[in-house]
């Protein structure tokens, strides 16, 4: 009688569908993942955005992270406005327990490997109507890693359609490596920018509890938020735990463990 071992089964089936993320990942600089977070977990992290949101607006602080630069010129109005803060988790106990949602932590160990480490997360409102667009850029120059692991997660508090000014991608643009004057913001873009007009950029459309995750070398941006709805995102920065940010990089830096090691944490550092 053969007998069926059904913890190695599910073990081996686990580990098919970390090599197909993996692998998805790797050829297209993006994986989007469907219902990540349930419906109810989607309404206590809503309540709790728009709670941000509203402590942010009787702060008195400049909350408006509309770009500047030539490319934004081209796709934004006067009246666009998005509501920005880093670190989700220093204003609320449930985004802190949304950062290590095991389906999410299954899904960026898949990419990373299991050591990882969260960089920093930050808040993006883009509000109905008059939500600022961001033009095609690269993250890597905002806070590059030595061993370029880094990536992002967004997590969709509400649905993002195309009309909503969703994430726009260049399927494959990953390979381009490095590319200087590709920040988004420059007065003088680099001209390589011009073969990846966002106009036609794939729109990675998705519902309220999916996440999409890039590669911080992935050309990327959105068109304005032109709908009657709000878009509402947290995106999480992430590297694998035996890699870290160059020195002198001068942003926000949790180095927050979300799973396994940070094998270049110091006594120094770590107090920072």
């Amino acid at each position: 009688m053969k007998i069926i071992n059904l913890r190695k089964m599910r073990k081996s089936t686990s580990n098919i569908i970390k090599n197909d993320i993996k692998t998805s990942f790797d050829e297209k600089g993006y994986y989007l993942a469907k219902k990540v977070f349930s419906e109810e977990e989607i309404r206590v992290l809503e309540k709790d955005f728009d709670k941000i949101v509203k402590q942010l607006s009787k702060s008195g602080e400049n909350i408006d992270a509309t770009w500047e630069g030539e490319k934004i010129k081209e796709i934004k109005n006067k009246k666009d406005k998005i509501v920005h803060t880093h670190n989700v988790h220093k204003y609320s106990s449930e985004w802190l327990k949304a950062i290590y949602n095991p389906r999410f932590i299954k899904i960026v160990t898949s990419i990373l490997g299991e050591d990882v480490i969260m960089h920093h997360n930050k808040l993006f409102q883009k509000p109905a109507e008059n939500g600022s667009p961001f033009p095609m850029h690269q993250d890597w120059s905002y806070f590059p890693t030595y061993m370029d692991t880094m990536i992002a997660g967004i997590i969709h508090v509400s649905d993002a359609t195309d009309e909503m000014g969703c994430l726009r991608v260049y399927e494959g643009s990953h390979r381009l490596g490095r590319v200087s004057g590709t920040n988004g913001q420059e007065s003088s873009p680099a001209a390589v920018l011009s073969n990846y007009p966002i106009e036609k950029a794939t729109a990675i459309e998705a519902e309220a509890g999916d996440v999409v995750f890039f590669h911080y070398f992935t050309l990327h941006g959105s068109m304005p938020n032109r709908s009657a709805s709000t878009r509402k995102t947290v995106l999480i920065q992430m590297h694998a735990g035996d890699d870290k940010v160059e020195n002198g990089i001068d942003h926000p830096n949790e180095n927050l463990v979300l799973n396994g090691w940070n094998h270049h944490i110091t006594r120094v550092n770590a107090g920072k």
